[in-house]
C-alpha cells in the first residue's frame, strides 16, 4: 500500500511540476513598421483553418489608421471564382509593440462575444524590404506565408519554409495557393 501511495504521490508531483510548462512560443520580429506593412499581402500558403475552408486564393489588405490600428480586409477566392470578404481591425496586444496584434473581424460572433472573438496575429518574419512575411500564432495552429506578389521564386519559397520550420510549424500540412489557371475563368477579379 505504501508503494502505491508513494507512486501516486510521485505522479502527482510530476504532474504539478510540468503543469503550466508548454512548448516555447515562436519568436516574433523585434518590431513591425506598420506604415510599411500596410498594403496588399497575398497568401502563398497556410495551415488548415475553419474560417478559410474552401479558399483557393486569399489576400489581405491592411491600412494604417490615425489611431495606430490597422484596418483589415481579408478576401478569399473560391475554386468557382467567387470572392468572399471579411472586414476587421488589428491592434497591438501590448501598447508600443507592433509584432503581436489582436485581430477582430466584424461578424456575428465578434458582436456576440467581443472579448473572446479575437485572434492572435504574430509577425514571425518580415524581410528588410517588406516584400515577404511569415505570420503565426503562439500555439502554432495558424500559419501564413505571405508575399506582396501572388507568385514568388523557388528560393523565396524555400526561405519562408525555413523560417516556418525553424519556428516549429508543421509545414507538411500547408495548403498552397491555387494557381489562376486552375480557377474558373467566369468570375474575374474586381
Amino acid at each position: 500500500m505504501r508503494r502505491v501511495a508513494a507512486l501516486l504521490a510521485a505522479l502527482v508531483l510530476a504532474g504539478c511540476a510540468s503543469h503550466g510548462e508548454g512548448p516555447v512560443p515562436p519568436r516574433t520580429v523585434e518590431a513591425v513598421d506598420l506604415a510599411r506593412y500596410q498594403g496588399t499581402w497575398y497568401e502563398l500558403a497556410r495551415l488548415p483553418m475553419f474560417f478559410q475552408r474552401g479558399c483557393a486564393q486569399s489576400e489581405a489588405h491592411y491600412n494604417l489608421r490615425d489611431d495606430g490600428s490597422l484596418g483589415v480586409l481579408n478576401r478569399c477566392r473560391t475554386l468557382d471564382g467567387n470572392w468572399k470578404e471579411a472586414h476587421g481591425n488589428a491592434v497591438p496586444q501590448v501598447d508600443g509593440r507592433t509584432d503581436k496584434l489582436w485581430v477582430r473581424f466584424d461578424n456575428w460572433f465578434s458582436r456576440l462575444l467581443p472579448g473572446i472573438a479575437k485572434g492572435e496575429y504574430w509577425v514571425l518574419y518580415v524581410d528588410d524590404d517588406y516584400r515577404t512575411a511569415v505570420v503565426g500564432n503562439p500555439d502554432r495552429k495558424y500559419l501564413w506565408l505571405l508575399s506582396r506578389t501572388p507568385v514568388v521564386s523557388e528560393r523565396t519559397r524555400e526561405r519562408l519554409m525555413e523560417v516556418a520550420e525553424g519556428q516549429g510549424y508543421d509545414t507538411d500540412l500547408l495548403i498552397w495557393r491555387t494557381p489562376d489557371s486552375a480557377l474558373n475563368d467566369s468570375a474575374q477579379h474586381p
